[in-house]
């Protein structure tokens, strides 16, 4: 008896449609998992440029606070040390010792334009 040849499938068999279906899924799975570790450097990133940015703004409220205490006691120490008489004769120089020191604080970008307009009219009007 004589055995009757089959002909040769015309698509692919059961193993080949597995193999596919394991190789789309493997692509799949390593793309989600890139775009998914993108997401969490961008994340990441986003936050510690957030926290640079919040300790910035915490050191130049600092510095701000530290600028004007210092002018508090030059203030205090400039009224304390001179005599009225003294006054008239070294004020102007000393004012314009205190508004040039005021203009290189505002041109370090320490005092902002209406702190430096505050500080210039009480020194002017003292």
């Amino acid at each position: 008896m004589m055995r009757r040849r089959t002909p040769p499938r015309a698509g692919r068999g059961v193993v080949g449609t597995v193999a596919r279906t394991a190789v789309i899924a493997g692509t799949a799975t390593a793309v989600s998992a890139g775009v998914s570790n993108s997401m969490q450097a961008k994340a990441q990133a986003q936050q510690q440029a957030q926290a640079a940015k919040a300790q910035q703004q915490a050191e130049f409220l600092e510095m701000q606070q530290q600028v004007a205490a210092l002018q508090a006691q030059q203030a205090q120490a400039a009224v304390a040390a001179e005599p009225a008489p003294a006054a008239a004769a070294g004020g102007a120089a000393d004012m314009l010792a205190q508004l040039a020191q005021l203009g290189e604080l505002r041109a370090a970008g320490i005092l902002s334009d209406a702190e430096f307009e505050a500080a210039k009219a009480r020194i002017l009007a003292g």
